[in-house]
């Protein structure tokens, strides 16, 4: 009985303490710790990655390099730290990131000048562009970077959604003309909306960040935004037109087909480890992580049950259906063997670590030739027979990212409200509604929106109906309405 009781413990301490839609803070924290994504860092601000978590990512990083290879993005890498010169170089980029930017304190300052902990890396990537640029034959120039970046925030650690340092891809972007330089900016934000609904199962809004919101620096900004449960909005990627202000501070320009001196255009654009917080945020429920099966490390995790006199046979029954799953979708499924713990305890597990789907298999399976498979999205259980396992398998991998994707956004479209009145924007604030309405532009009126609203700050214009209709007001201050906005409350 030693043993039982154990288990129970250990079963206890492992599971989710806390609901979601009672404590969302401390759940998603549960979460995150519980089933190995993370874990908090000895350093203030910092989280550590563990390998499960950092697996997700890695996943996110192949399938977006195959993305790049397309558009013909190249990977390099830049140094870490930059020189503080650099930031005086663009006046309004240097003055959006001064607050955030981290610098090394030493001896022996490069140059008599101190250095920054990259928080972006427009200003050393661009020093070197001037140098590489010489003719239009060198453009367009594609460069994209996966590395770490510093931003000093005071708030409290909220790991993947905000830290100081954080890992995300930058891609920076030359061009002859504004308008190739527009067309891929765009470009970049439909294959990042591709990434989140078709990859993470996480639906979102596109669209342009208000003249207030937009990157320091950019000529304008693009959005993917994301609405999570607790009625807070998720930044999940972000394209930015530069325009030429970078590359007239920098001195890049080229020799033109028409044999003159030109200045380029300029994008830059990136996702985050954020992604992965939104993903847990938006799917996982009271037993823990729920994860979509194009994402997930391990698809599949095969649990035998197991009695001393059939464990070989058993064993050697999942070990078989292993190879056949692998070997036909070339995707990690894995056994589950270990003898000290029960079946039930191990259900839990995989349970809180989310793995789509589970295969249970028993002597009595093995007699009538067949397999049970639960699904972690629902709950629902199946008997299957061995003869149709490959198929049923890829039927409910697709099912349950199809089920993740289609409840998410019908919580989404169910949160948007639309208001024309102040008092309605109030009371959908207060009820973390995602707010559709006619805005005026202006950057002290948006200020303004924020403060008295308890946090609601813009996060969009709809992508190609940014406009307000002639004869709108603004939804704050009354003026003429130049825009269509979406509002919430964000991470």
């Amino acid at each position: 009985m030693a043993p039982l009781k154990k288990e129970a413990k250990e079963e206890k301490v492992m599971g989710i303490t806390v609901k979601k839609d009672e404590d969302p803070s401390e759940w998603y924290s549960q979460v995150v710790l519980r089933s190995e994504l993370a874990d908090y860092a000895p350093v203030k601000g910092c989280m550590i990655i563990r390998p499960y978590g950092y697996a997700i990512w890695q996943n996110i990083m192949d399938y977006f390099n195959g993305v790049m290879k397309k558009l013909g993005v190249q990977n390099a890498y830049f140094p870490l730290f930059i020189p503080e010169s650099f930031f005086g170089k663009e006046a309004e980029h240097a003055k959006g990131f001064t607050p955030e930017v981290a610098w090394v304190s030493t001896s022996d300052e490069e140059d008599g000048e101190r250095l920054a902990i990259r928080p972006t890396s427009e200003t050393i990537m661009y020093d070197s562009y001037a140098k590489w640029i010489r003719s239009h034959r060198d453009l367009p120039l594609r460069i994209n970077q996966w590395c770490n970046v510093v931003r000093w925030e005071t708030h409290a650690v909220k790991m993947f959604l905000r830290s100081r340092e954080f890992l995300w891809q930058e891609g920076h972007c030359v061009y002859e003309t504004e308008e190739q330089c527009e067309l891929e900016t765009r470009l970049i934000l439909k294959e990042y909306r591709r990434l989140a609904e078709d990859i993470l199962a996480m639906p979102v809004l596109t669209g342009r960040k208000t003249e207030k919101e937009k990157f320091a620096g950019a000529k304008r900004t693009y959005t993917i935004e994301a609405f999570m449960p607790d009625g807070k909005a998720v930044q999940s990627g972000t394209s930015h037109n530069l325009g030429q202000g970078f590359a007239k501070a920098f001195g890049i320009s080229y020799l033109g087909r028409d044999e003159k001196k030109h200045t380029p255009w300029q994008n830059s654009w990136g996702i985050s480890t954020r992604l992965i917080g939104a993903m847990v945020l938006l799917h996982s429920d009271d037993k823990g992580l729920v994860l979509p099966p194009t994402i997930a490390p391990i698809k599949a995790v095969i649990v035998p049950i197991l009695f001393d006199d059939t464990k070989d046979a058993v064993l050697n029954k999942c070990n078989e259906i292993k190879t056949q799953l692998f070997r036909e979708f070339n995707f990690d499924v894995k056994v589950d063997d270990r003898d000290e713990y029960s079946p039930g305890w191990k259900f839990n597990e995989w349970e809180l670590k989310g793995v789509p789907l589970r295969i249970e298999i028993g002597p009595k399976d093995m007699e009538k030739k067949q397999v049970v498979i639960v699904r972690r999205d629902t709950g629902d259980k199946e008997f299957v027979p061995e003869s149709k396992l490959l198929d049923k398998t890829k039927e409910l991998l697709e099912l349950v990212q199809e089920n993740l994707f289609k409840k998410a956004k019908k919580h989404m479209e169910n949160s948007i409200v639309e208001v024309k009145t102040w008092d309605e924007f109030m009371e959908a604030a207060e009820q973390r509604k995602l707010i559709k309405t006619t805005f005026c532009g202006e950057i002290g009126c948006e200020e303004k929106i924020k403060a008295e609203s308890g946090g609601a700050s813009s996060r969009c214009m709809p992508l190609d109906a940014e406009k307000a209709i002639d004869g709108s007001i603004c939804v704050k201050c009354g003026k003429p309405a130049e825009y269509v906005v979406y509002f919430s409350k964000s991470y």
